[in-house]
């Protein structure tokens, strides 16, 4: 098998070409997107989460300290402070999927500045690498001795 890019072997379970670093033909890409849930969906699920799995002890919290004979000025003032804490969280992650859902593009406009597109500065440009001849060019460099040579002998019977 040999690299669409560069034109050198390469073996047949290979991802990426050794030499120039592109993604082979065979190659299955690396996002599967099947397995993995999207940052926003994990967001999603921590605030849901997050609010049945407070409640639910809200309400456990509560029947413990009824058991043990609290007053209700007492639990209602403990329960009011957890609940808060509570709606705190949720504040969290719902501020956090706002700003993954509606605040890339400016934030993005604003951190790329004048640089938007992928160029290289002047610095870079000079530390790339020379780009390979061609197979083609190689092989008909290896001729050119051979046609000279036929040229002269032909040169030299006439």
């Amino acid at each position: 098998m040999y690299c669409s890019s560069c034109g050198r072997a390469v073996s047949a379970d290979l991802t990426y070409c050794n030499h120039c670093g592109v993604r082979l033909g065979n190659a299955k890409p690396d996002g599967d997107k099947t397995d993995q849930l999207s940052p926003d969906d994990s967001l999603i699920w921590a605030i849901v989460s997050v609010f049945i799995v407070g409640l639910g002890c809200l309400i456990g919290l509560m029947a413990v300290m009824k058991d043990y004979a609290f007053t209700q000025g007492t639990i209602l003032a403990f329960c009011s402070m957890v609940l808060l804490i509570l709606v705190v969280v949720e504040a969290v992650f719902i501020s956090m999927l706002w700003r993954q859902r509606f605040g890339k593009s400016k934030d993005d406009a604003g951190k790329l500045g004048s640089r938007a597109t992928q160029e290289l500065g002047p610095a870079r440009q000079q530390a790339q690498p020379e780009p390979l001849p061609s197979i083609t060019e190689h092989t008909t460099r290896a001729f050119e001795p051979i046609l000279s040579e036929r040229a002269r002998a032909k040169a030299l019977d006439e």
